[in-house]
Protein backbone atom coordinates (compact mmCIF):
# COMPACT_ATOMS: atom_id res chain seq x y z
CA UNK A 1 0.00 0.00 0.00
CA UNK A 2 1.34 3.42 -0.92
CA UNK A 3 1.95 6.10 1.68
CA UNK A 4 -1.19 8.30 1.70
CA UNK A 5 0.72 11.48 2.47
CA UNK A 6 3.18 13.21 0.16
CA UNK A 7 6.80 12.19 0.54
CA UNK A 8 8.79 14.92 2.26
CA UNK A 9 12.32 15.76 1.13
CA UNK A 10 15.28 16.86 3.22
CA UNK A 11 18.40 18.31 1.63
CA UNK A 12 21.77 17.38 3.16
CA UNK A 13 24.08 20.24 2.22
CA UNK A 14 27.77 20.00 3.10
CA UNK A 15 30.05 23.01 2.86
CA UNK A 16 33.71 23.85 3.18
CA UNK A 17 34.86 27.32 2.13
CA UNK A 18 32.27 27.40 -0.65
CA UNK A 19 30.90 30.92 -0.17
CA UNK A 20 31.50 32.07 -3.76
CA UNK A 21 29.11 29.46 -5.20
CA UNK A 22 26.66 28.88 -2.36
CA UNK A 23 24.09 31.59 -3.07
CA UNK A 24 23.39 30.20 -6.54
CA UNK A 25 23.24 26.61 -5.22
CA UNK A 26 20.93 27.40 -2.30
CA UNK A 27 18.59 29.51 -4.46
CA UNK A 28 18.22 26.61 -6.87
CA UNK A 29 17.24 24.38 -3.94
CA UNK A 30 14.81 26.78 -2.26
CA UNK A 31 13.03 27.78 -5.47
CA UNK A 32 12.28 24.23 -6.64
CA UNK A 33 8.82 23.57 -8.06
CA UNK A 34 8.58 20.97 -5.28
CA UNK A 35 10.62 22.52 -2.46
CA UNK A 36 12.15 20.47 0.37
CA UNK A 37 10.86 20.74 3.91
CA UNK A 38 14.33 21.44 5.28
CA UNK A 39 17.98 22.01 4.52
CA UNK A 40 20.41 20.40 6.95
CA UNK A 41 23.69 22.23 6.61
CA UNK A 42 26.88 20.64 7.90
CA UNK A 43 29.79 23.04 7.58
CA UNK A 44 33.29 21.62 7.90
CA UNK A 45 35.13 24.45 9.67
CA UNK A 46 34.81 26.99 6.85
CA UNK A 47 36.65 30.28 7.20
CA UNK A 48 34.93 32.24 4.41
CA UNK A 49 31.47 32.89 5.81
CA UNK A 50 29.82 29.94 4.06
CA UNK A 51 27.23 29.48 6.83
CA UNK A 52 26.26 33.15 6.73
CA UNK A 53 25.74 32.94 2.96
CA UNK A 54 23.42 29.96 3.34
CA UNK A 55 21.41 31.61 6.12
CA UNK A 56 21.02 34.84 4.16
CA UNK A 57 20.04 33.03 0.97
CA UNK A 58 17.40 30.87 2.66
CA UNK A 59 15.91 34.00 4.26
CA UNK A 60 16.02 35.82 0.91
CA UNK A 61 14.19 32.99 -0.88
CA UNK A 62 11.52 32.87 1.83
CA UNK A 63 10.37 36.32 0.69
CA UNK A 64 10.20 35.23 -2.96
CA UNK A 65 8.20 32.02 -2.81
CA UNK A 66 4.77 31.18 -1.38
CA UNK A 67 4.08 28.38 1.03
CA UNK A 68 5.61 27.33 4.32
CA UNK A 69 9.22 28.33 4.98
CA UNK A 70 12.03 25.84 4.40
CA UNK A 71 13.57 24.99 7.74
CA UNK A 72 17.32 25.43 8.05
CA UNK A 73 19.33 23.49 10.62
CA UNK A 74 23.03 24.17 10.90
CA UNK A 75 25.97 22.16 12.24
CA UNK A 76 29.23 24.08 12.44
CA UNK A 77 32.20 21.79 12.98
CA UNK A 78 35.00 23.45 14.97
CA UNK A 79 37.42 20.94 13.42
CA UNK A 80 36.94 19.44 9.97
CA UNK A 81 35.30 16.01 9.83
CA UNK A 82 36.26 15.60 6.14
CA UNK A 83 33.86 14.67 3.35
CA UNK A 84 32.46 11.28 4.41
CA UNK A 85 31.83 12.07 8.07
CA UNK A 86 30.56 15.55 7.25
CA UNK A 87 27.91 14.01 5.00
CA UNK A 88 27.18 11.39 7.65
CA UNK A 89 26.45 14.15 10.15
CA UNK A 90 24.12 15.90 7.71
CA UNK A 91 22.14 12.87 6.56
CA UNK A 92 21.83 11.53 10.11
CA UNK A 93 20.02 14.72 11.10
CA UNK A 94 17.56 14.72 8.18
CA UNK A 95 13.90 14.07 9.01
CA UNK A 96 12.30 13.80 5.55
CA UNK A 97 11.17 10.57 3.91
CA UNK A 98 13.71 11.23 1.15
CA UNK A 99 17.16 12.77 1.38
CA UNK A 100 18.73 14.72 -1.46
CA UNK A 101 22.50 15.12 -1.26
CA UNK A 102 23.88 18.51 -2.22
CA UNK A 103 27.37 19.78 -2.87
CA UNK A 104 28.08 23.46 -2.34
CA UNK A 105 28.82 24.55 -5.88
CA UNK A 106 26.24 23.10 -8.28
CA UNK A 107 22.89 24.32 -9.59
CA UNK A 108 19.68 22.28 -9.69
CA UNK A 109 17.21 22.57 -12.56
CA UNK A 110 13.94 24.05 -11.23
CA UNK A 111 11.89 20.83 -11.31
CA UNK A 112 14.67 18.45 -10.21
CA UNK A 113 13.00 17.34 -6.97
CA UNK A 114 9.57 17.06 -8.56
CA UNK A 115 10.95 14.75 -11.23
CA UNK A 116 12.99 12.68 -8.79
CA UNK A 117 10.31 12.23 -6.14
CA UNK A 118 7.79 10.82 -8.63
CA UNK A 119 9.56 7.44 -9.11
CA UNK A 120 9.67 6.93 -5.33
CA UNK A 121 5.92 7.51 -5.14
CA UNK A 122 5.36 4.93 -7.88
CA UNK A 123 7.71 2.24 -6.49
CA UNK A 124 7.96 1.50 -2.77
CA UNK A 125 10.96 -0.74 -3.43
CA UNK A 126 13.02 2.05 -4.99
CA UNK A 127 15.56 3.16 -2.41
CA UNK A 128 18.02 5.28 -4.36
CA UNK A 129 17.81 7.28 -7.58
CA UNK A 130 20.57 9.20 -9.35
CA UNK A 131 20.80 11.15 -12.59
CA UNK A 132 23.10 12.50 -15.22
CA UNK A 133 24.45 16.05 -14.91
CA UNK A 134 25.50 18.79 -17.27
CA UNK A 135 29.14 19.78 -16.78
CA UNK A 136 29.81 23.51 -16.45
CA UNK A 137 32.91 25.55 -15.62
CA UNK A 138 33.45 27.80 -12.60
CA UNK A 139 31.42 30.55 -14.28
CA UNK A 140 28.53 28.23 -15.08
CA UNK A 141 29.40 28.00 -18.77
CA UNK A 142 28.39 24.77 -20.53
CA UNK A 143 31.38 22.52 -21.17
CA UNK A 144 29.46 20.62 -23.85
CA UNK A 145 29.57 17.37 -21.94
CA UNK A 146 27.69 15.33 -19.38
CA UNK A 147 28.68 13.43 -16.27
CA UNK A 148 27.74 10.06 -17.75
CA UNK A 149 29.88 10.76 -20.80
CA UNK A 150 32.83 11.70 -18.58
CA UNK A 151 32.38 8.45 -16.63
CA UNK A 152 32.12 6.45 -19.87
CA UNK A 153 28.81 4.97 -18.76
CA UNK A 154 27.82 2.29 -21.26
CA UNK A 155 24.34 1.39 -22.58
CA UNK A 156 24.83 -2.04 -21.00
CA UNK A 157 25.44 -0.53 -17.56
CA UNK A 158 22.36 1.69 -17.89
CA UNK A 159 20.24 -1.27 -18.96
CA UNK A 160 21.45 -3.36 -16.03
CA UNK A 161 20.58 -0.63 -13.55
CA UNK A 162 17.13 -0.13 -15.09
CA UNK A 163 16.43 -3.87 -14.87
CA UNK A 164 17.37 -4.35 -11.23
CA UNK A 165 20.98 -5.44 -11.58
CA UNK A 166 22.63 -2.34 -10.17
CA UNK A 167 24.66 -4.35 -7.65
CA UNK A 168 26.57 -6.13 -10.43
CA UNK A 169 27.40 -2.74 -11.97
CA UNK A 170 28.50 -1.16 -8.69
CA UNK A 171 30.66 -4.13 -7.75
CA UNK A 172 32.70 -3.33 -10.87
CA UNK A 173 32.78 0.44 -10.41
CA UNK A 174 30.75 3.25 -8.93
CA UNK A 175 28.51 5.28 -11.25
CA UNK A 176 26.60 7.21 -8.58
CA UNK A 177 27.59 10.82 -7.93
CA UNK A 178 26.24 12.15 -4.65
CA UNK A 179 25.31 15.57 -6.03
CA UNK A 180 22.78 13.86 -8.34
CA UNK A 181 21.33 11.48 -5.74
CA UNK A 182 18.09 11.15 -3.77
CA UNK A 183 17.46 8.18 -1.45
CA UNK A 184 15.01 6.97 1.17
CA UNK A 185 15.93 7.87 4.73
CA UNK A 186 15.19 4.25 5.69
CA UNK A 187 18.42 3.30 3.89
CA UNK A 188 20.36 4.82 6.79
CA UNK A 189 19.44 1.93 9.06
CA UNK A 190 21.60 -0.30 6.84
CA UNK A 191 24.22 2.20 5.70
CA UNK A 192 25.27 3.98 8.89
CA UNK A 193 27.93 4.40 10.05
CA UNK A 194 29.59 5.30 6.76
CA UNK A 195 33.08 3.77 6.50
CA UNK A 196 35.70 6.40 5.71
CA UNK A 197 37.37 3.98 3.32
CA UNK A 198 34.40 4.42 0.97
CA UNK A 199 33.13 7.63 -0.61
CA UNK A 200 29.69 8.31 0.86
CA UNK A 201 27.79 8.16 -2.44
CA UNK A 202 29.26 4.85 -3.63
CA UNK A 203 28.62 3.26 -0.21
CA UNK A 204 24.99 4.39 -0.08
CA UNK A 205 24.44 3.15 -3.63
CA UNK A 206 25.93 -0.30 -3.22
CA UNK A 207 24.22 -0.90 0.13
CA UNK A 208 20.87 0.13 -1.38
CA UNK A 209 21.41 -2.19 -4.34
CA UNK A 210 21.84 -5.27 -2.12
CA UNK A 211 18.37 -5.29 -0.57
CA UNK A 212 16.26 -2.98 -2.74
CA UNK A 213 16.14 -1.29 -6.11
CA UNK A 214 18.43 1.46 -7.40
CA UNK A 215 17.63 3.29 -10.61
CA UNK A 216 18.77 6.27 -12.64
CA UNK A 217 17.29 9.02 -14.76
CA UNK A 218 19.28 9.64 -17.90
CA UNK A 219 18.40 13.34 -17.99
CA UNK A 220 20.91 15.86 -16.57
CA UNK A 221 19.04 17.46 -13.66
CA UNK A 222 21.90 19.48 -12.19
CA UNK A 223 24.68 21.68 -13.47
CA UNK A 224 27.79 20.00 -12.07
CA UNK A 225 30.44 22.65 -11.67
CA UNK A 226 34.05 21.76 -12.50
CA UNK A 227 36.69 24.01 -10.96
CA UNK A 228 40.04 23.99 -9.25
CA UNK A 229 38.58 23.40 -5.76
CA UNK A 230 36.50 20.32 -6.60
CA UNK A 231 37.14 17.56 -4.06
CA UNK A 232 35.69 15.08 -6.58
CA UNK A 233 35.24 16.17 -10.17
CA UNK A 234 34.37 14.53 -13.47
CA UNK A 235 36.47 14.54 -16.60
CA UNK A 236 36.90 11.87 -19.25
CA UNK A 237 40.48 10.67 -19.65
CA UNK A 238 42.17 11.22 -22.97
CA UNK A 239 43.85 8.31 -24.76
CA UNK A 240 47.26 9.53 -23.58
CA UNK A 241 46.07 9.68 -19.99
CA UNK A 242 44.73 6.14 -20.19
CA UNK A 243 48.12 4.94 -21.46
CA UNK A 244 49.90 6.85 -18.71
CA UNK A 245 47.69 5.26 -16.06
CA UNK A 246 48.32 1.81 -17.53
CA UNK A 247 52.05 2.31 -17.11
CA UNK A 248 51.96 4.14 -13.78
CA UNK A 249 52.62 2.63 -10.38
CA UNK A 250 49.64 0.88 -8.83
CA UNK A 251 50.58 2.04 -5.35
CA UNK A 252 48.11 0.69 -2.80
CA UNK A 253 45.13 0.75 -5.16
CA UNK A 254 44.31 -2.95 -5.07
CA UNK A 255 45.05 -3.29 -1.36
CA UNK A 256 42.59 -0.47 -0.70
CA UNK A 257 39.98 -2.05 -2.97
CA UNK A 258 40.34 -5.35 -1.15
CA UNK A 259 39.85 -3.60 2.18
CA UNK A 260 36.72 -1.87 0.86
CA UNK A 261 35.31 -5.19 -0.33
CA UNK A 262 36.03 -6.74 3.06
CA UNK A 263 34.21 -3.90 4.81
CA UNK A 264 31.28 -4.37 2.45
CA UNK A 265 31.14 -8.09 3.20
CA UNK A 266 31.22 -7.42 6.93
CA UNK A 267 28.28 -5.01 6.67
CA UNK A 268 26.22 -7.27 4.42
CA UNK A 269 26.68 -10.20 6.79
CA UNK A 270 25.30 -7.99 9.55
CA UNK A 271 22.14 -7.47 7.48
CA UNK A 272 21.45 -11.21 7.62
CA UNK A 273 18.83 -12.91 5.47
CA UNK A 274 17.81 -9.65 3.78
CA UNK A 275 20.89 -9.98 1.54
CA UNK A 276 20.61 -12.78 -1.06
CA UNK A 277 23.33 -15.47 -0.75
CA UNK A 278 24.47 -14.90 -4.34
CA UNK A 279 25.37 -11.31 -3.46
CA UNK A 280 27.50 -12.50 -0.55
CA UNK A 281 29.23 -14.96 -2.87
CA UNK A 282 29.97 -12.21 -5.39
CA UNK A 283 31.56 -10.00 -2.73
CA UNK A 284 33.73 -12.88 -1.52
CA UNK A 285 34.83 -13.50 -5.10
CA UNK A 286 35.60 -9.79 -5.48
CA UNK A 287 37.86 -9.98 -2.43
CA UNK A 288 39.73 -12.93 -3.95
CA UNK A 289 40.22 -10.95 -7.16
CA UNK A 290 41.47 -7.81 -5.46
CA UNK A 291 43.86 -9.77 -3.25
CA UNK A 292 45.20 -11.47 -6.38
CA UNK A 293 45.83 -8.14 -8.07
CA UNK A 294 47.44 -6.68 -4.95
CA UNK A 295 49.87 -9.61 -4.71
CA UNK A 296 51.10 -9.58 -8.32
CA UNK A 297 54.92 -9.69 -8.55
CA UNK A 298 57.01 -6.70 -9.57
CA UNK A 299 58.34 -8.50 -12.64
CA UNK A 300 56.04 -7.90 -15.62
CA UNK A 301 57.18 -11.18 -17.18
CA UNK A 302 56.32 -13.14 -14.03
CA UNK A 303 52.81 -11.71 -14.05
CA UNK A 304 51.81 -13.01 -17.47
CA UNK A 305 50.71 -16.56 -16.62
CA UNK A 306 48.91 -15.68 -13.36
CA UNK A 307 47.04 -12.83 -15.10
CA UNK A 308 46.03 -15.13 -17.94
CA UNK A 309 44.69 -17.68 -15.46
CA UNK A 310 42.79 -14.98 -13.57
CA UNK A 311 41.34 -13.63 -16.80
CA UNK A 312 40.02 -17.08 -17.63
CA UNK A 313 37.96 -17.08 -14.42
CA UNK A 314 35.99 -14.09 -15.73
CA UNK A 315 36.72 -12.02 -12.64
CA UNK A 316 38.34 -9.17 -14.58
CA UNK A 317 35.00 -8.70 -16.35
CA UNK A 318 32.85 -9.18 -13.25
CA UNK A 319 34.81 -6.94 -10.92
CA UNK A 320 36.69 -4.50 -13.11
CA UNK A 321 36.99 -3.02 -16.57
CA UNK A 322 37.70 -6.29 -18.35
CA UNK A 323 40.52 -6.10 -20.90
CA UNK A 324 41.49 -2.68 -19.63
CA UNK A 325 42.23 -4.18 -16.20
CA UNK A 326 44.25 -7.02 -17.74
CA UNK A 327 46.37 -4.54 -19.69
CA UNK A 328 46.97 -2.40 -16.62
CA UNK A 329 48.04 -5.41 -14.56
CA UNK A 330 50.44 -6.50 -17.30
CA UNK A 331 52.15 -3.16 -17.75
CA UNK A 332 51.80 -0.96 -14.67
CA UNK A 333 54.77 -0.64 -12.34
CA UNK A 334 54.66 -1.85 -8.77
Amino acid sequence: MRNPRPLEVSVALCTYNGARFLREQVRSICLQTRPPIEIVLSDDASRDGSVDVVRATVAECATERPGPPIALRVFENPAALRVVKNFEQAISACTGDLIALSDQDDVWVPDRLERMVAPFVQDDNLWLLHTDARLVDSQGRDLGNTLFHALEVTPSEIERIHTGRAFDVFLRRNLVTGATTVFRRSLLADALPLPVEWVHDEWLAIIASTTSRVDLLEEPLIEYRQHESNQIGARRDTYKEKVRKALASRGNTHVERAIKAELLLERLLQLGDRVPPEIIDKVRSKIVHQRFRAALPASRLARCVPILREAMTGRYDKFGRGVRGVVRDLFESV
